[in-house]
């Protein structure tokens, strides 16, 4: 039995553009892609099933804990995916701020889920594409975007959960337009497969695993 011939966990998206894929078409975004892949990769992993993408264009870490995680609850998600933190670079939100909202995420989704259906993404470096200079100072920017990549990284560890960054990868877009969607600002379809390429055997080494049971854990 394949991948595909398996019923998919039910994986449940949040985050901002990045993650609703703002500017490209729903199949080009990282998490389609994300389940796409899956479902032709080798191994014992366990399939995905995409049952909702609440991610919104230019949400905030505290818009994500206030709208997105109560109507997470109604989806019984049993795989959840976190990228989250641009728009607080761009509106000047401070880095505490962000980690507070960070802990509240954590906090409401380990309540709900083992640790290891839960993976992390990174912020990309938007300062790179032909629209960058449009929100501030772009090496400003650039090195706030990094600072809240490691807030994310430090508290993922933290709390057991994996985390993937693609900072790296969004700056080839410097060189590459091809790596840039259409609205000059966002990742292309293209930029999201590299994601997607790093992403995958992270995913599929959890989705290998038996889950410990939320009720295990300590408190």
């Amino acid at each position: 039995m394949t991948a595909r011939d398996r019923p998919g966990l039910r994986y449940v998206a949040l985050g901002d553009s990045y993650t609703i894929g703002t500017a490209v078409d729903p199949a080009e975004s990282w998490p389609d892609q994300l389940v796409a892949a899956l479902a032709d990769a080798p191994g014992p992993h366990a399939p995905l099933q995409l049952v909702a993408n609440l991610a919104v264009n230019g949400r905030t870490s505290a818009e994500l804990v206030r709208e997105q995680l109560p109507e997470l609850r109604r989806w019984h998600p049993e795989f959840v995916t976190v990228l989250i933190g641009v728009n607080d670079v761009v509106r000047g939100i401070p880095a505490m701020t962000y980690e507070a909202n960070l802990r509240a995420t954590f906090d409401a989704l380990l309540v709900e889920l083992s640790a290891s259906r839960i993976v992390t993404v990174g912020i990309p470096d938007y300062t790179v594409t032909p629209r960058g200079a449009d929100h501030g100072d772009q090496a400003q920017q650039s090195r706030e975007i990094a600072a809240f990549n490691a807030i994310m990284a430090a508290m993922s560890v933290e709390r057991g959960v994996r985390h993937v960054g693609v900072f790296d990868l969004s700056r080839r877009a410097a060189t590459d337009r091809s790596l840039v969607a259409v609205d000059g600002l966002h990742p292309s379809g293209a930029q999201y497969g590299l994601w997607v390429q790093r992403i995958v055997p992270v995913v599929s080494g959890l989705l290998a695993r038996r889950p410990e049971a939320v009720s295990d854990r300590p408190a």
